[in-house]
């Protein structure tokens, strides 16, 4: 899977969450999921379990806490599909 298709994938994933529009309408690598999309703590667990639903994968804690932006939600994803 490319970035531009798990990008894809992410979208709807975060979009039920998202405080800021103007921000996710630009969403890229680069998004911060609480500064620039104003989503927080307990709706970024939601994510992280739909994360999981989604690409039926499990993610450790150590993951979870590292998942703080779009690019490291993509490498988290990535790594673990590839395991």
């Amino acid at each position: 899977m490319n970035k531009d298709q798990l990008i894809a994938k992410l979208k709807p994933i975060i979009a039920p969450y998202v405080q800021d529009e103007v921000a996710f309408k630009k969403l890229s690598e680069d998004t911060d999921f609480v500064k620039d999309l104003k989503i927080n703590s307990a709706n970024l667990v939601d994510i992280i379990l739909d994360i999981e639903d989604e690409f039926d994968i499990r993610l450790e804690n150590e993951d979870m806490e590292q998942m703080l932006d779009v690019k490291s939600a993509m490498a988290i994803v990535t790594s673990k599909l590839n395991n």
